[in-house]
Formats: structure tokens, C-alpha cells, sequence
């Protein structure tokens, strides 16, 4: 089977914008769509509503072929040291599910697809997920479809949201990217916007994409129904 190459970005907001834009256009380059990963609230009191900037810029990107998946409602630790979703149970995920889901619809920004903040997800929120309309969930350790409940499992290679940048970790991620397209499998690399303002780690990021692509890797976004081969019982 040959390998797939996802790309995900995250942390998009008024300040990181243009960093994403720049390397959106390095990724166009490439003909890889982008899978942009939108919160509508983060750290600092942002609110993706009052952003217009941002909020066209993330329309311009649909339109032109990029997916956008929901990363949460504000990405607030629900306890201490855990990611937003990581350990809610359901119905507090489902209340959270729905504010955040409203506000993408008035940003014009609805999506299907999640993908938790840090990649973790409680088993309260994937109950939840599909009964308020979501089809598909990216975590940690597998793409879930969750109409057909099936699931692809592939890895997070990433820089940033929970993941390490110092340069032995990049190191890292490229030769485990370069190992998985070698076997014909889905390389998932995933960056925080504000990492890319580092040379080095955008660099190394980079070249694990170009390393994916030279083994054969077909560029794609994510996507409902995810139509992945060997896909197994979620």
C-alpha cells in the first residue's frame, strides 16, 4: 500500500497567522493540503470571533483545499497537567462540544472532524463525539471514523502540543517519518504554529516532509470518510 503524508498545524491565532500562512506556502509547493487544527479560545484571552484577520484567512485556506479540524472549545487543563479532553467525562464533554461547535459555525468555520487538544482523548468525549454530528477523530494513535466506528492506526510525529522541539527530538522525527512512508504506512506530522518562527525546527519539519514525499508518500488532508486501507474495529 502506498504511504500518506498528513501535515497538521495548530495554535493558529492573531500571532501566529503569518507564520502558519508562510509555511502553508511552502507546503502548496509541495501540492500538500494543510490540515489546520482551530481552537475557539486560547491562552491570553484570545477569541477567535473577535479575529477577523485570522478567521478569513482560515476560510481562503478551506476554499482552496485545506481541511479545518475543531482542537477543542479554549484548551484549558480540566485538571491539573491534562489536556482539555484528555479525562472529561461525557456529558461535560458534550456541553463543550457544542459551545465550541456554535462558535465555528458563526466564524463560518464548522467542521466534522476533532482533533483533542494534544491528541488526547477521554472515552466520555469519543462517546460523545458523534451524537453532536462530529464523523471523525484524530488522536494520538489512530484516525477514527466514527459512523463506520472503524479506525486507521498511525502515530502523531510532532513539534510542539505535548510534543518535545529540542533538536535531538526533531532528529528523531524525521527518521521515524522517513521509517513509516519506507513501509508504506500514514506519516502524521503535526506542528504548533509558534514553532515555526524557530529556523531550525521549521527546517527539520520540513525535511521530514520532503524525506516522506521521496519515498513515495501521497500528500492528503484529513478527511470523513478517511478511506485508509486496513482500517480495523475502533
Amino acid at each position: 500500500m502506498k504511504p500518506e503524508l498528513l501535515v497538521s498545524i495548530s495554535g493558529i491565532r492573531d500571532t501566529t497567522v503569518e507564520l502558519a500562512d508562510e509555511f502553508v506556502a511552502e507546503l502548496d509547493k509541495r501540492r500538500i493540503p494543510a490540515s489546520l487544527l482551530v481552537a475557539p479560545r486560547l491562552k491570553g484571552k484570545y477569541r477567535l470571533i473577535r479575529d477577523a484577520g485570522t478567521q478569513e484567512w482560515l476560510r481562503a485556506r478551506q476554499r482552496h483545499g485545506d481541511a479545518i479540524l475543531m482542537n477543542g472549545y479554549d484548551q484549558a487543563a480540566t485538571r491539573k497537567r491534562r489536556a482539555e479532553f484528555a479525562a472529561l467525562p461525557a456529558h461535560e464533554a458534550m456541553l463543550r462540544l457544542i459551545a465550541a461547535d456554535r462558535v465555528m459555525e458563526e466564524a463560518g468555520l464548522r467542521t466534522r472532524l476533532f482533533a483533542p487538544p494534544r491528541w488526547i482523548v477521554s472515552e466520555g468525549a469519543l462517546l460523545m463525539l458523534p451524537r453532536v454530528g462530529f464523523r471523525l477523530c484524530a488522536d494520538l494513535t489512530a484516525i477514527r471514523d466514527l459512523e463506520q466506528r472503524t479506525a486507521v492506526r498511525a502515530r502523531v510525529l510532532g513539534v510542539g502540543e505535548g510534543f518535545l522541539s529540542e533538536p535531538w527530538w526533531c532528529r528523531a522525527l524525521i527518521m521515524s517519518a522517513q521509517r513509516v512512508a519506507r513501509r508504506g504506512g500514514t506519516v502524521r506530522l503535526a506542528i504548533t504554529a509558534k514553532h515555526l518562527q524557530r529556523p531550525g525546527t521549521r527546517q527539520a519539519f520540513i525535511d521530514a516532509i520532503d524525506l516522506s514525499l521521496y519515498h513515495g508518500a501521497r500528500p492528503a488532508a484529513y478527511r470523513w470518510p478517511y478511506d485508509r486501507e486496513h482500517s480495523s474495529a475502533a
